[in-house]
């Protein structure tokens, strides 16, 4: 797994690249497992998601009760929600954030 940093240089490259500064959730959870499958499926599709509120575990104890979001670059929102679809994801899929 790259460091924080690599994630924001990546992010940041993106948004010189496509123009957008925005990040939008796709997903939300507090299953490790789903998050690094999505995660994995959104990269190998070349988007460069985001995984915010990992270390809120701190704050709520490590009980995992705290969900964490899946971001990605509002310009790629649609080709994500495609690929978690086609996964058999679609389900966890977020809607309220769509552009």
């Amino acid at each position: 797994m790259e460091p924080f940093s690599a994630h924001c240089r990546m992010v940041s490259h993106l948004r010189l690249k496509k123009g957008s500064d925005t990040m939008l959730e796709i997903l939300r959870s507090n299953n490790p497992v789903l998050l690094s499958f999505v995660e994995v499926l959104l990269r190998d599709a070349g988007l460069a998601p985001v995984v915010a509120d990992n270390n809120m575990s701190v704050m709520e104890g490590s009980i995992g009760i705290l969900p964490r979001r899946v971001l990605v670059l509002s310009d790629d929102w649609s080709r994500a929600r495609k690929v978690l679809q086609e996964a058999g994801l679609g389900d966890w899929v977020n809607t309220d954030e769509a552009p």
